[in-house]
């Protein structure tokens, strides 16, 4: 498996990746071609990809405000699961997160998804339940 930063020519396969994962994704909003352009201008490293034989079978974006890092966008092709993609994707992402002077990593885990509880926590991310998320968005696609 190679482990990799992912540029806009990866876009196609990425939201075809989050797609058979998936991964809700925003297509006409925050995940639209020019959204990930942007975002990748801010900080290209923070686009991860893992490859099996030059195909993407995992991805992982990153954010930080420069106190805590948050790993977003964590999909495994579902035919390609449990082959340390998602462990390898994580520890990349904690390394390049150390790299900006990051030392909190965090993700938002939808409660139903227990094997993503799971993964997390094998990876000694400790889970929280005393804290609520909130939200507001200016739309839908954001």
């Amino acid at each position: 498996m190679q482990i990799r930063t992912l540029t806009l020519s990866d876009y196609d396969e990425t939201v075809k990746l989050w797609a058979e994962a998936k991964l809700p994704f925003k297509p006409k909003g925050r995940d639209s071609r020019q959204a990930i352009a942007e975002q990748m201008n801010a900080n290209l490293e923070f686009f991860i990809g893992a490859f099996e034989d030059s195909r993407l079978v995992g991805t992982v974006v990153l954010s930080s405000d420069m106190r805590k890092g948050w790993i977003n966008r964590l999909a495994v092709h579902p035919g390609r699961r449990g082959r340390g993609a998602a462990k390898a994707l994580i520890a990349e992402a904690e390394r390049i997160l150390r790299k900006h002077g990051v030392r909190i990593f965090c993700a938002l885990i939808e409660d139903y998804n227990t094997v993503s509880r799971k993964l997390f926590k094998e990876c000694g991310y400790v889970e929280h339940s005393d804290i609520k998320y909130f939200s507001k968005r200016d739309s839908d696609e954001v």
